[in-house]
């Protein structure tokens, strides 16, 4: 796999740049909802949703409709979900306006902004934006080599990459979401530390090289995963299924559900996972 450009001549070009400005903006209009008082409801599948996420998801709509306007739009407070998408092999944005509800609900500052770019079914974008911290991740993975950034509460873009992996792993899991299968595997690999966050964040702890592995086996959508693996990817790292195979986005028939997932930093750990 080729690693990313982390050289001075790295910098992101104009989309790139204003993308993550939107995520920016998105992040403010969900501050500023929570100054407000934060209300959930529940939705038909009984995952929250709040005052937040709506206007978050409307904040980037509108900007897309400015920087992407002929890219259709999956995002998981739109109603027509995967019906927007008439070819899943051609270029199209997955949206996660709000990642981690829950935490944001409750009071964590684990969620985020998630904004990806797919292109023949792989995120070759990532936006992950922290609003609670004025944070992001960015990843670009559109030409060869691939780069990634970290962007302070400054907007001072720094590169960022995966590292190589110990004899023991740091591993990442979900903070709302554990399950027997998650509990299981840790059993079977040698951990030396185990962090547990909520949102895209742990794609971007292991892309900014804090981390080693993130197994996901409970289900999740894709715009949950997409910004987060484009990050990572971008950044030297691979997510595969839990057969050890490209993951792919664009699943239409499944309604954009994930199976699934081994997020990792260095690639290699897959022989030794799989």
């Amino acid at each position: 796999m080729q690693r990313p450009d982390n050289s001075a001549s790295s910098v992101p070009d104009a989309l790139i740049v204003a993308l993550e400005a939107l995520a920016r903006r998105a992040g403010a209009a969900i501050l500023e909802v929570k100054r407000g008082g934060i209300h959930a409801e529940a939705k038909s599948d009984g995952s929250p949703v709040t005052a937040a996420d709506l206007v978050s998801n409307g904040v980037i709509l509108e900007g897309l409709t400015q920087l992407l306007p002929l890219v259709p739009v999956i995002t998981e407070e739109g109603e027509d979900g995967p019906k927007v998408l008439a070819n899943p092999e051609g270029d199209f944005l997955l949206i996660d306006p709000l990642d981690g509800t829950r935490e944001f609900v409750s009071g964590d500052p684990d969620y985020t902004v998630n904004i990806a770019y797919v292109r023949g079914r792989r995120p070759v974008v990532g936006i992950v934006y922290m609003p609670e911290k004025g944070v992001s991740w960015v990843g670009d993975s559109r030409a060869d080599p691939s780069a990634a950034w970290q962007i302070d509460d400054k907007c001072i873009w720094s590169p960022i990459e995966t590292r190589a992996a110990g004899d023991t792993l740091a591993v990442l899991t979900s903070r709302s979401h554990q399950d027997p299968a998650t509990e299981a595997f840790l059993q079977k690999i040698s951990v030396s530390e185990l962090v547990r966050r909520g949102s895209s964040l742990k794609f971007c702890l292991i892309a900014a090289g804090k981390g080693d592995l993130y197994p996901r086996f409970g289900p999740t959508m894709e715009w949950d995963t997409a910004a987060g693996d484009g990050v990572l990817t971008a950044a030297g790292g691979v997510m595969l299924n839990l057969n050890g195979q490209p993951f792919f986005y664009g699943k239409i028939q499944e309604e954009c559900r994930n199976c699934g997932f081994m997020a990792m930093g260095d690639p290699s750990l897959a022989a030794t996972i799989f």
